[in-house]
């Protein structure tokens, strides 16, 4: 359920779904999943000016697509984190996956696929 004050089938109601339906997909909880998504959308209305109130954080800090941007260039080494990679490694079945390093984890997660 999107945050307050986001009407039900408006862009921040869509965007607050494909954010919840991304980070469920890396393997977190719904609940976990629905709080990510309201603060991504609650800071992005603030920004635009759309909500009543805005903390000073959300006017001045990085947007949530340049933070989110930081580890999602593919021409970078680091790539997807150790917990993405483990939340894949588990979706797919891979066995040992919890004494895998990073290394192993992404060789067996791109093995897989």
């Amino acid at each position: 359920m999107p945050p307050n004050g986001v009407k039900p089938g408006s862009k921040r109601a869509r965007q607050f779904e494909k954010i919840k339906q991304s980070v469920q997909e890396q393997g977190r909880s719904e609940s976990v999943a629905e709080e990510i998504a309201a603060r991504t959308v609650n800071k992005e209305r603030a920004r635009a000016g759309e909500s009543d109130e805005a903390s000073k954080t959300s006017l001045d800090d990085k947007s949530s697509g340049e933070r989110g941007g930081e580890r999602s260039g593919t021409d970078r080494p680091k790539g997807r984190t150790r917990k993405q990679l483990y939340a894949e490694a588990k979706r797919l079945g891979v066995d040992g996956r919890s004494t895998m390093s990073k290394a192993q984890l992404q060789k067996a997660v791109d093995g897989r696929k």
